[in-house]
């Protein structure tokens, strides 16, 4: 079925207080919003921020369950957030960057108001991303952490490397000294795992990708993994500190034989996208990748 521009009449608006650029660009695009006649709202945090006439709720998880789109405005840090506080939600989430690289944010902030013509006439499409979870005993405490882009277990500030065992549906893999390991999304590929020698990956594909920080073997390549398989990583090392982190955001601090395990997420996130836009441009355009015929 063609999406339709006439079923977004409710539109939630989610900006990034630290950055005065989003806050002109959420008032702007409310103003524009309510010019098309349809019904603005915010978080809370956004209305402190950002003065506007606009239905208030609590939190982006109960702005997501009353409107029926959801615009975040900033950068892929802010998009991130955003995701984990809405994840499950079948709400579609469009990105307006306001920030630097905006791999998740689909609309330059100056193409705003074209942006939203072509919403209003319907010309978008959704994509559902995978999200990945992490759940274990961390130094004795249960932790559970939900990442759209990456779980990344690490060492501290000390410059050794620490050691993890890693299997995979329960068959051994290797046991790693490294700086750390980063599990990361299709959506991911382009985060920190490309930043260390990952490849990058389709965000549709079916997989998530096991790329090493700084391994001391230098056959420890990036694995490509089906999305189906579960991952688990015991800490060998008791010292220097082992950091366990979803999206970039420190979850807990992990002592020598915590185990944790990675595998995706029953939830799911909706991003919408304008039609004529695809990831192939978006890596000419963020990568500036080049060719002959381009």
């Amino acid at each position: 079925m063609k999406p339709s521009g006439d079923r977004i009449q409710r539109v939630g608006l989610i900006g990034n207080a630290r950055k005065a650029a989003s806050g002109v660009t959420v008032q702007r695009a409310a103003r524009l919003i309510a010019a098309a006649g349809r019904q603005v709202c915010t978080d809370a945090a956004t209305a402190r921020s950002v003065r506007l006439a606009a239905a208030v709720y609590p939190d982006p998880a109960a702005l997501a369950r009353q409107v029926d789109l959801l615009m975040v405005f900033g950068g892929d840090g802010t998009m991130l957030r955003a995701v984990r506080e809405i994840a499950g939600s079948r709400t579609p989430v469009l990105g307006v960057n306001v920030g630097g690289l905006g791999f998740l944010t689909a609309v330059p902030s100056a193409r705003l108001a074209t942006a939203l013509r072509e919403l209003w006439a319907g010309q978008f499409n959704f994509e559902a991303r995978a999200l990945l979870q992490a759940s274990g005993h961390c130094d004795g405490q249960w932790q559970e952490a939900t990442a759209l882009n990456d779980i990344v277990i690490s060492r501290g500030i000390a410059s050794r490397l620490i050691e993890l065992d890693v299997s995979v549906d329960g068959a051994p893999l290797t046991r790693y000294r490294c700086d750390g390991l980063i599990v990361s999304s299709p959506t991911g590929s382009t985060a920190y795992s490309l930043a260390s020698g990952g490849a990058v990956v389709f965000p549709t594909a079916e997989v998530f990708a096991l790329t090493p920080i700084c391994p001391h073997t230098l056959s420890n390549r990036s694995l490509i993994l089906p999305l189906t398989a579960t991952m688990e990583v015991k800490v060998i090392s008791p010292r220097p500190a082992t950091i366990l982190s979803s999206d970039g955001e420190v979850v807990s601090e992990l002592a020598a034989g915590d185990r944790i395990t990675i595998r995706r997420s029953r939830r799911t996130v909706r991003l919408l996208h304008l039609a004529g836009s695809s990831f192939c441009e978006t890596l000419r355009c963020k990568l500036h990748w080049r060719g002959a015929s381009l």
